[in-house]
């Protein structure tokens, strides 16, 4: 067994740009054979993922999964939009989705979970896929939400094929009223969502941060009114309650009527179906969403390809 030197790492890393541990690998593989080690990457598909890497991956796809009383919301991400409608693509988000149903939604343990028919990890066959259909991928985040009973009720906006697309909603409805009921409203509180984008489900689960510093706000310029602080301060509560109309999901006008507070529509379908109703939780996932994209000057790329 050949020695499998430091420097001997290095060269081969500099080489196919994989990471330090999978050339370690390769060459142990190999007998130490750079060439050897370096076409072993090369059929992994770790050289051109590792090539790849520093590109930005901010298009993809969202997706959701849902099996009984719990469902999931994932986010794969590529380079091109072109790549979210390859169907080799399609078919690895939804099998993640599926195996983060069975993790609960749990990140990291999608990440980790074995990859059916592979012998690898769900990272390491978004790695694989990275060779094979040639842009950089990851696997980004996901979410889930679970009832003891009633349903959690998915929705895609931008739908790209079904259960994917550009923005994945998840509400979770804990109630025991007719599958069907739950079904129509959660629908259509999950399209409210997509559309709204809330930051919390109630002011209590706020961002207690991000309060004080809109009241911060708020509060300098109701001073300079130059009204005495007794009136600022009624200023202050009336101006409060209208940023949580902004922000917060129960608080909102549900867009589908532009009336009537989602916490009121929730109310009222209990009392249609004759049965509690509880708002318990929503997921969003926007594509890209937090991800600082490249801004590519077309012109000037195409001004530099004929030397201007």
């Amino acid at each position: 067994m050949a020695q499998i030197t430091a420097a001997l790492v290095k060269e081969l890393r500099e080489k196919s740009g994989a990471g330090m541990m999978d050339c370690k690998k390769a060459l142990a593989e190999n007998d130490g054979d750079l060439e050897a080690a370096m076409d072993w990457l090369r059929q992994k598909g770790i050289a051109k993922a590792a090539k790849k890497a520093g590109r930005v991956a901010a298009e993809g796809l969202v997706a959701v999964a849902a099996g009984g009383t719990s469902a999931v919301a994932v986010e794969v991400n590529s380079e091109t939009d072109f790549v979210a409608r390859n169907e080799q693509f399609q078919q690895m988000v939804s099998t993640i989705a599926g195996i983060s149903l069975e993790q609960g939604g749990d990140t990291e343990k999608t990440q980790n979970a074995a990859y059916p028919e592979t012998g690898r990890t769900v990272v390491e066959e978004v790695t694989e896929a990275v060779g094979t259909i040639g842009e950089n991928m990851n696997f980004r985040r996901s979410a889930g939400l679970s009832v003891n009973s009633g349903l959690v009720s998915t929705y895609i906006h931008n739908a790209t094929a079904p259960n994917m697309g550009k923005i994945a909603v998840l509400v979770a409805l804990e109630s025991t009223a007719d599958e069907a009921v739950l079904a129509g409203l959660g629908k259509q509180i999950a399209m409210h969502v997509a559309a709204t984008s809330p930051a919390a489900l109630t002011t209590e689960d706020l961002d207690q941060e991000l309060v004080e510093r809109e009241r911060n706000v708020l509060i300098e310029q109701a001073r300079e009114s130059g009204k005495p602080d007794n009136i600022i301060e009624k200023m202050i509560e009336g101006r409060m309650r209208k940023y949580y109309q902004e922000v917060v999901l129960q608080e909102q006008t549900f867009v589908i009527d532009g009336e009537t507070q989602v916490k009121k529509v929730v109310e009222n379908a209990a009392k249609e179906a004759g049965a509690d109703i509880a708002l318990t939780g929503y997921v969003r996932l926007e594509l890209g969403e937090g991800i600082e994209k490249e801004e590519a000057d077309f012109a000037a790329e195409v001004a530099a390809a004929v030397g201007n």
